[in-house]
């Protein structure tokens, strides 16, 4: 196989030759036999190999996501669904309204007419227990079990506008419900999805990120790494030895369908120590939290309101704030979930996350399918 770098080499040593040997003396060349045929000929295809040549030298190893086909549709919701609930952190009263949007459209909130893609480009690197969102001073808060619901059940597309109770505030919340993204879940059940369809109503393959070799990134004893693997498997860990009833956990699976994630992971509520909680207020966080949004543990008597709803719950909502968060790779309406085997432990912060997804650009080739 040729290689192209020395190709490369080549075209830039010649090109002064050939770059101004001209057209006309290629045609009488070319005739005549006056001159090697092989560089003649090579002339008007000069520029074309310089440039190329060396672009794909300066960027090797450098370069965007894998997109792959999935033999899906890109979907969007069938009809709008709107729930009203309270935040978590802000402790106000917030209604969203998820809208069905076209093909190649994405995921996008609307807060005071303006448009933040939820997308890594606006996330928010610094944000304390919740994923934000911003844009010309606009944010929104606790994204991540909405966007984890939305990503999970398939809804590619979808237009996202949130309301709140105070005209003033330049930031919204998506309400926290029960700590879980069960609600969103049984509204996009209810409501139903349909294939999305761009303005010429033609409908898009959905295409999904793979990884072509492993990536890890780790601050202290908290990582995340991924090795490629032809499907979505997440393995996390959680560390908590202060909290000898939450100890250590792991859970792994592969993330078959929407089902096994209805089933398995929606319905993990978040959860805090009890110890922390004035802790937390005194820093103007949890407004909004209870018993009734979160589960709650104390370090020496254990789960002050159970019962939990798997043994293995505060792991296994982890695992949804990190399908929340990887939804946030996903760019014109195609897959964010990372096709690999993602191994996660102790991710405490977002800015990790950050991290993680620079490293990703950095060793991701191109393979582009146009549909």
């Amino acid at each position: 196989m040729i290689d192209l770098r020395v190709i490369t080499v080549i075209a830039v040593c010649k090109s002064q030759y050939m770059l101004f040997k001209g057209w006309h003396p290629l045609f009488h060349d070319s005739i005549g036999r006056e001159s090697p045929f092989l560089e003649t000929i090579c002339i008007p295809f000069a520029s074309f190999a310089i440039l190329w040549g060396v672009g794909r030298w300066l960027l090797w190893g450098h370069c965007w996501d894998t997109w792959c086909r999935t033999g899906k549709l890109q979907q969007t919701v069938a009809n709008c669904i709107e729930r009203t609930g309270r935040g978590l952190h802000s402790g106000d009263v917030f209604t969203v309204k998820l809208l069905p949007a076209a093909a190649r459209f994405g995921r996008c909130f609307v807060f005071r007419s303006t448009f933040i893609r939820a997308s890594i480009d606006y996330a928010v690197r610094e944000t304390p227990l919740c994923t934000t969102l911003s844009r010309d001073g606009y944010r929104v808060l606790t994204v991540e079990h909405l966007l984890s619901a939305l990503e999970a059940c398939g809804i590619d597309n979808c237009r996202i506008e949130i309301e709140g109770s105070r005209d003033c505030d330049v930031s919204a919340e998506v309400p926290i419900f029960d700590g879980s993204a069960r609600e969103w879940v049984e509204a996009i059940n209810q409501a139903g999805l349909k294939v999305a369809v761009d303005s010429c109503g033609e409908s898009c393959e959905k295409l999904a990120p793979y990884l072509s070799e492993p990536v890890h990134v780790m601050k202290n004893d908290s990582f995340i790494a991924a090795f490629p693997y032809p499907k979505v498997n997440i393995t996390y860990g959680i560390d908590y030895p202060q909290a000898p009833t939450i100890g250590r956990q792991w859970f792994s699976s592969t993330l078959l369908d929407e089902s096994f994630y209805s089933k398995a992971i929606a319905s993990a509520r978040t959860f805090c120590l009890y110890e922390e909680v004035e802790h937390m207020r005194n820093l103007g966080l949890i407004k909004g939290g209870s018993a009734e949004t979160a589960i709650i543990c104390s370090m020496s008597k254990g789960w002050l309101n159970p019962p939990l709803r798997y043994d293995d719950e505060p792991c296994r909502h982890k695992v949804l704030d990190l399908i929340g968060d990887m939804s946030l790779l996903a760019q014109g309406g195609n897959q964010g979930l990372l096709v690999a085997h993602i191994v996660a432990f102790k991710v405490c912060t977002f800015a990790l996350f950050t991290l993680f997804y620079l490293s990703i650009l950095k060793i991701i080739t191109v393979k582009l399918y146009r549909m």
